[in-house]
């Protein structure tokens, strides 16, 4: 019988299947592990298939019936064998290897074929001449066909993801405003149509054109699709030719293209091009310079390079201009959009060429037996990070732990534990959850006690402990907020920074943003499309052509481009078996460095927060959400909280219109429930317009009772303060989507006069020092429109009237609660004093001054179908 190296150097296996998976490669036939490499004899247990067939026929060429017979025997053998113990572990040796093989990672077989232009532009600094034409934060002026148009859509998304200002308007028939106190609005304007500003009237175009030449402004169009091919079509007043509908391939950029800055000519594009509706140009002046090229697969165009997208220097009427002969399904475009922004404002409207990228390793430890990191995983993430050093500086990727389950994988995956381990100082670190629960589930006292048993297997293995930074499992806790979670993050870990996907949970990713909570800076994070499950490449959703298609140009791809900061949720079983999350990464980076000037850049989690908030300030206050309109964001609440805690309706103001006592009436109705009260501001818990926002919203709902049928109960609250904080609309929006407002409208004139003496009374040294009338003629700063609806609240509500609680009260002059038949309970001293009249030259000046605003006010009640009450009328007449 020949020797088992003859039988293995003779075996004709080209391809061999185990499970689901065909191995190939140089040792084809042989079990490997996931770095490629040989398993040892017990993790090979294909030699006992193969021993047992040859014993069995005697010859490789036999039929298939003698395959059948040995596959018998061979079982048979198996079963009497596993009756001993050290056959039992050879068996379970055997389930172990076919586990932990899958199959061979993909490599990043992608090379960009031009390199060698390494030349990094420099960010375009408009002259001041220039510059003082314009405001300092010039706009992006978009004229679209629709809101809805898809281009137009598509470049508001572009527009917002990268905080660039705009104003979008469907051109009518006249221009919007172009100019304020002399100076100019726009920095670039933008139509979604190219020909519809070639169709404005002579009137409208000579007023834009002289805007354009004037402010040293230029103008980016789209060419539409056409139902028609034209052939040689001449563009009107302009000596461009345009040929349309063309199927297109094989695209690349002009090396010489002036308008390229965060775009790079990375080569020639060998796919074919998205649609069939490309228009190509023809330049019949030297004022135009080619942007960009492409080949035609229509036979008389094969040999002709043709123009996609072109640059008009101004020579020919002063105006630059950049045109597409398509809109922006094609990824390219959408870089190129950009740097066209850029050039056609001279600078003024330019995004940074920094991008910073943190790749987070979650569920460190945390994996199912079978799909978890073995040795040879670590040392390819280790090889790994050194390739990325090279194209990103300081690259290290971020490791979460979760030590309980450090050392619950099989033999092969305990060692790969202990190696992370070998390689501390390699990486950072960061404290996940000890056993990866889910924080809005537990108490503070029972948080504390997890993350100080992590804390301790950190101090047991080496691992650092002051990152300053931590993220919870499935973003639990973080927001929807569960403020225990804040309180131990501070006290064992001293978090400073941490990271969600789940605020403001916009998606693509691209346009998520963060917010400061307790002084916790919680950064966007970012999901590069793996997930715990997404492990072997022949398994990932769509196949490997999806993965491809988002690192190639789509949504990763655009993620890094668009975000000054990134950070990207990935998790250890992405690095064990077929290790996407490396294939991902290192082609994603390949790919920016080939096709971008970026400058890519990574620094510790702590860094990228100061950084970030730095960025972009104003994002420093939290927006509260509604969290029963998100499916995930309830299931991350934590258990006990309700929307029915929340207010149903507002009292907002504003003040000394009467609010409080309105507020007092409406909490004597039984299907009504007022707020209780604040310690400091007594009946207002003024929530949406000063400090207290920043408490959170488990502080703002503990001011409301939970009735045990709240669905029958009108919960409210009054804050007269709301009517004039600037961000009250904004946040009382997003919590409350479906409230109601209740608004209470007396005459301005007669407000302001009210006003007057409660500052008096309260002892205001203004008011004390001044008269009514020398405080209203000496400043512009009298209290705007005051807007208020008194009448009708029950039937704004929908409420059944109930039985008399009130009665008139001739000495305070309005209505008091009924407290015995005899006797009723009125409002505090403060309430319902007696002001000397208004004389009739202060009471003039004041109509005068209000007018306009009542005029306003008249019109939004009629717009709104609300009543005109009898004051405005008299007011307007």
């Amino acid at each position: 019988m020949e020797s088992e190296q003859t039988l293995l150097s003779s075996t004709p296996v080209d391809s061999y299947v185990w499970g689901e998976r065909a191995w190939e490669g140089p040792h084809a036939g042989h079990p490997t592990s996931q770095d490629g490499r040989k398993l040892p004899l017990i993790c090979r247990p294909w030699r006992l298939w193969h021993r047992a067939t040859l014993c069995f026929t005697g010859s490789r060429k036999t039929s298939w019936r003698r395959y059948i017979l040995g596959a018998v025997i061979l079982v048979i053998v198996v079963v009497i064998y596993s009756t001993s113990e050290s056959s039992r572990r050879t068996f379970m040796s055997f389930v172990l290897c076919s586990s932990l093989v899958h199959g061979r990672p993909p490599e990043s077989s992608f090379r960009c074929s031009n390199m060698a232009n390494t030349t990094v532009p420099h960010l375009r600094i408009p002259p001041k001449a220039v510059e003082n034409k314009l405001r300092e934060d010039p706009k992006v002026l978009l004229f679209t066909e629709t809101q809805y148009s898809k281009t137009g859509k598509a470049i508001t998304n572009i527009l917002a993801a990268n905080r660039i200002k705009y104003k979008m308007e469907v051109l009518g028939k006249s221009l919007p405003g172009l100019t304020n106190l002399s100076r100019g609005k726009y920095g670039t304007v933008v139509f979604e149509n190219f020909e519809r500003y070639l169709q404005i009237d002579s009137w409208n175009r000579e007023l834009l054109d002289k805007y354009l030449r004037d402010y040293n402004v230029g103008l980016l169009g789209f060419m539409p699709s056409h139902e028609e091919t034209q052939v040689g079509a001449k563009l009107r007043g302009f000596p461009l030719y345009v040929h349309t509908n063309m199927a297109l391939e094989n695209i690349s950029l002009n090396n010489e293209n002036p308008v390229l800055q965060l775009t790079r000519a990375g080569g020639t594009i060998t796919d074919s091009l998205p649609g069939t509706d490309w228009t190509v140009f023809t330049p019949d002046d030297a004022t135009y310079v080619p942007l960009e090229w492409a080949y035609s697969s229509f036979p008389q165009y094969s040999e002709e390079r043709l123009i996609t997208a072109i640059l008009d220097k101004g020579d020919f009427d002063g105006i630059s201009r950049v045109l597409f002969g398509s809109n922006l399904d094609f990824w390219l475009h959408r870089l190129l959009f950009l740097d066209a922004l850029s050039y056609l404002s001279l600078g003024r409207i330019s995004v940074s060429l920094d991008r910073y990228i943190l790749v987070d390793i979650d569920d460190i430890f945390v994996a199912k037996k079978g799909i978890r990191m073995n040795a040879g995983d670590v040392t390819a993430l280790l090889e790994s990070q050194k390739r990325l050093q090279e194209m990103v500086p300081g690259w290290k990727f971020n490791l979460g732990f979760s030590g309980k389950y450090y050392q619950n994988g099989y033999p092969e995956e305990n060692v790969g534990d202990m190696a992370l381990l070998e390689h501390v100082d390699d990486f950072w670190w960061f404290g996940h959850m000890w056993g990866h629960t889910q924080p809005h589930t537990l108490t503070q006292e029972n948080l504390e006690k997890q993350m100080q048993l992590n804390k301790q297997f950190a101090w047991n293995h080496n691992i650092p402990t002051d990152s300053g930074y931590s993220v919870t499992p499935h973003h639990s806790g973080v927001y929807p907020v569960h403020e225990p979670l804040y309180d131990a993050w501070k006290k064992v870990w001293n978090v400073r920074v941490t990271s969600s996907e789940e605020y403001p949970h916009l998606y693509p990713a691209r346009m998520r943003r963060g917010f400061i909570h307790r002084n916790i800076m919680v950064l966007p994070r970012q999901t590069c499309g793996l997930y715990t499950h997404t492990v072997f490449i022949d398994k990932y959703p769509g196949g490997r052509a999806m993965l491809d298609a988002s690192i190639h140009g789509g949504e990763l791809f655009q993620t890094i481009v668009f975000n000054p900061i990134s950070i990207y949720m990935t998790h250890l079983s992405n690095y064990g078996n077929d290790r996407l999350a490396l294939y991902t990464f290192e082609s994603v980076i390949k790919f920016v460095k080939c096709w971008t000037n970026l400058n890519l850049r990574t620094v510790p989690p702590l860094q990228l927060g100061e950084k970030y908030f730095h960025l972009f300030p104003e994002e420093r206050d939290p927006i509260w959400g509604y969290p029963c309109a998100d499916r995930r964001h309830m299931e991350i609440w934590a258990k006990g909280k309700t929307c029915e805690q929340l207010p149903k309706f507002l009292v907002i103001g504003p003040q000394k219109t009467g609010t409080t006592a309105l507020y007092t009436f409406l909490a004597m109705h039984p299907a009504i429930m007022a707020n209780y009260p604040s310690p400091e501001t007594f009946e207002e818990i003024q929530f949406f317009n000063g400090k207290n926002y920043y408490k959170g919203i488990d502080w703002y709902m503990k001011f409301f009772p939970v009735p045990a049928n709240s669905s029958s109960k009108f919960l409210f609250e009054k804050s007269a303060t709301y009517f004039e904080g600037e961000m009250v609309p904004e946040r009382v929006k997003a919590l409350l989507p479906h409230v109601k407002l209740v608004i209470t409208i007396i005459p301005p004139s007669k407000r302001a006069y009210s006003w007057y003496h409660h500052m008096r009374a309260h002892s205001d040294i203004t008011s004390l020092q001044f008269s009514f009338h020398e405080v209203i003629t000496a400043t512009e700063k009298t209290p705007r429109q005051l807007r208020n609806l008194r009448n009708k609240l029950l039937y704004l509500l929908k409420l059944t009237s109930s039985k008399c609680i009130q009665r008139y009260d001739k000495r305070k002059g309005f209505f008091c609660q009924v407290v015995e038949e005899d006797r009723t309970k009125c409002l505090g001293r403060g309430k319902g004093r007696i002001y000397p009249p208004m004389n009739e030259s202060d009471a003039k000046l004041l109509k005068e001054y209000y007018q306009p605003y009542n005029i306003a006010l008249e019109k939004l009640l009629t717009r709104l179908d609300y009543p005109v009450p009898g004051w405005l009328e008299d007011e307007l007449q």
